[in-house]
C-alpha cells in the first residue's frame, strides 16, 4: 500500500508496535519482578496515585476498564490482602498495609524501567509533545 490513504495504518501499526515492544519490557521488569500481574499493578499505581483510595467506578475509569474486569482483579488482588473494598454510597476501593508496601517497592523499579526503555531514548520536546497528545487522546 502506498499514498495518502496508506499512512494513518502505518502510522497506527508504528503506534501499536512502540505501545507492545515498550509496555512488554517495562512490565518484564517491573510487574513480574516485583510479583505482581501488570493489572495488579495498574491498580496499586493508580490507588496510589489518588492517596490510597477510591471509588471502584472511578478506578475503573481511570484505567479505562469495564467495571467487570475491575471487579474481578478486584477479588483476585482482596484475597491476596493487597486492597480491601468496602460499601459506603458506592464500593471504595483502598490499599491496604501490603497494597501499599508492594506499590512502594515496584516504583523505584517501574519508574527505572519507564526511563530506560521509554523516556530516555526521547528528547525533552518530543516527551512534552507526547504528554500533550496523550491527555487529548
Amino acid at each position: 500500500m502506498t499514498g495518502v490513504a496508506s499512512e494513518p495504518v502505518d502510522f497506527w501499526a508504528a503506534f501499536k508496535r512502540a505501545h507492545e515492544v515498550v509496555r512488554a519490557r517495562v512490565i518484564a521488569d517491573t510487574a513480574e519482578a516485583a510479583g505482581l500481574s501488570e493489572p495488579d499493578l495498574a491498580i496499586l499505581v493508580n490507588l496510589g496515585k489518588a492517596g490510597g483510595a477510591l471509588r471502584q467506578s472511578e478506578l475503573a475509569a481511570s484505567l479505562g476498564w469495564d467495571r467487570t474486569r475491575v471487579s474481578h482483579q478486584l477479588t483476585r488482588m482482596s484475597t491476596r490482602g493487597l486492597v480491601a473494598r468496602e460499601r459506603a454510597g458506592g464500593v471504595i476501593v483502598t490499599l491496604t498495609d501490603s497494597g501499599r508496601a508492594a506499590i512502594t517497592a515496584a516504583l523505584p523499579g517501574l519508574d527505572a524501567a519507564v526511563r530506560r526503555h521509554f523516556t530516555d531514548k526521547l528528547s525533552a520536546q518530543e516527551i512534552e509533545t507526547l504528554a500533550a497528545v496523550f491527555s487529548r487522546l
